[in-house]
């Protein structure tokens, strides 16, 4: 692991690279050392290609150092360019008669060179003497990679100095202010929804390049989401239309000039659009599996909850919190049960969504009967299922605490439960949920066994319990349906 000094250096290195002011050059040319004549002239590169055996009496070290920098030309009324600048030193030599340095852009493939030459009489007079050389008319492009040479005239074999070389990005504040090529322009927008279509207006750049405009979904980076729009130099319009598919937080517009290592610019207007992203929810009935994978990354938190219709709300599901670090969040062993929702909170709200509301799949149903200090319980299921049951004290709207044993049932397979006069109150509820599953929603049917007794009590919803005092053979049956709500459901006389 790397330590906090080595970060802290690491921050400090990257930053003065950013910032390293690049110098100024007017004019580009050769220069040598002061008393040595030279000059120079282009170079295929060819003649000098093949290496010679060096004679005796040359070293091997008659190529001393080569350094490489970058420079910026500025001429007024022109856009400045970036130039490599080389600076070698050799010893001369009566067997050399001069340099040749070249270039080549492992990006582009291309290659330039320079060949010196030494004045004949000069270079015998000044026998292995030093001799700086220096030349900076090797045009190059932004952040572009370079392979350079420096080899004697002529060329001996293992006689050879050569470098790579990394031109700076625009991310250096220098070239990112005075290089056309990062001048990447200004975008603005008008949004069609009804036919899905942006488009694009470009200020701020070389009125003589082309430019490239693309929508693109943002993620580590910005992948394709469409074909790219070309906007002609030439041409005085300078906007152009991209049709998207659908409007997501991470859909992008982009634009750079049609160089090559242009710096882009992007811009992101529907970050804030995030209600679109929590739809993309999936249950598999095979492996109950549900799951939910963001169309666009999102710091977001997901957990699953249980919804009341009586006033709208979604008491979280214990143990089922999950953070949006992976690419998809899944929950295995689910209850389909309509009232068991999604839940998604970010630092701009909650939204809920719940995929079993519609009735497409299989649901569930308790339903309790009461017959003296008794109640029996039901459980109703299209499919096999296992289920628990207690009788608990709703101390708050999610909290329901036990006051007795689990009783197991079975679909179709009814339990009873002994009910006291001491348990009686308006928060004494019988909750059911299944077993079978790892995330079931649990129903409560509250203050059913007081009513038998010809008290009133309220559930916390609407409807309220009846009042009436009935004969003990008389016998009620209550049910908690889709909503979650219980409901008196059937009177009927034990004869």
């Amino acid at each position: 692991m790397i330590s906090s000094y080595v970060q802290i250096l690491l921050i400090i290195l990257f930053w003065n690279a950013d910032c390293q002011i690049i110098p100024r050059i007017e004019e580009c040319g050769l220069s040598c050392s002061q008393g040595i004549h030279c000059k120079s002239k282009p170079s295929g590169g060819i003649f000098n290609s093949f290496c010679h055996d060096a004679p005796a009496s040359l070293s091997s070290m008659v190529l001393k150092s080569m350094k490489i920098s970058t420079v910026m030309k500025c001429v007024q009324g022109s856009p400045c360019s970036l130039h490599l600048n080389i600076k070698g030193t050799l010893s001369l030599d009566e067997n050399v008669r001069g340099l040749e340095i070249c270039s080549f852009s492992l990006d582009t493939q291309q290659s330039q060179c320079i060949n010196v030459r030494f004045t004949r009489k000069k270079s015998k007079m000044l026998n292995g003497k030093k001799v700086q050389v220096q030349f900076n008319c090797i045009e190059v492009n932004v952040a572009q990679h370079i392979y350079v040479t420096m080899k004697t005239v002529p060329h001996y074999c293992e006689v050879k100095l050569s470098q790579q070389y990394y031109v700076e990005d625009c991310r250096n504040s220098d070239v990112g202010k005075y290089i056309p090529a990062c001048s990447a322009g200004k975008l603005a927008y008008n949004l069609d929804r009804a036919r899905k279509m942006v488009t694009v207006n470009v200020s701020n750049f070389p009125r003589d390049q082309d430019y490239y405009v693309r929508l693109c979904h943002k993620w580590f980076t910005c992948e394709d989401a469409g074909a790219f729009a070309v906007i002609k130099g030439k041409e005085s319009f300078k906007s152009v239309s991209l049709k998207y598919s659908q409007l997501l937080p991470c859909l992008c517009i982009e634009g750079w000039l049609a160089l090559p290592d242009a710096r882009r610019v992007q811009l992101c207007p529907f970050e804030n659009d995030t209600q679109v992203l929590w739809d993309n929810i999936v249950y598999n009935p095979s492996t109950q599996t549900l799951a939910w994978e963001p169309a666009c990354p999102v710091l977001v938190m997901v957990n699953l909850c249980r919804f009341t219709k009586s006033n709208d709300h979604c008491e979280d599901i214990e143990k089922s919190f999950k953070n949006s670090s992976e690419k998809q969040v899944k929950y295995s062993r689910v209850d389909t049960h309509p009232r068991l929702c999604m839940k998604f909170t970010t630092k701009r709200g909650s939204w809920i969504k719940c995929p079993f509301a519609h009735g497409e799949f299989p649901a569930w149903k308790m339903r309790t009967a009461a017959v003296a200090e008794q109640i029996q319980v039901f459980f109703t299921s299209q499919t096999k299922a296992q289920f628990s049951v207690l009788v608990c004290n709703r101390t708050q709207m999610a909290s329901c605490e036990s006051l007795g044993m689990h009783h197991s049932v079975s679909v179709g397979e009814p339990v009873s439960i002994t009910m006291s006069q001491e348990m009686c109150g308006s928060t004494i509820c019988i909750q059911g949920w299944r077993t079978d599953v790892d995330y079931s929603v649990p129903l409560q049917i509250c203050d059913t066994f007081c009513g038998f007794h010809g008290q009133s009590y309220s559930d916390g919803n609407p409807p309220k319990a009846m009042t009436h005092r009935y004969p003990s053979n008389l016998q009620f049956e209550t049910s908690v349906g889709m909503d979650g709500v219980f409901n008196l459901e059937t009177i009927s006389l034990a004869l």
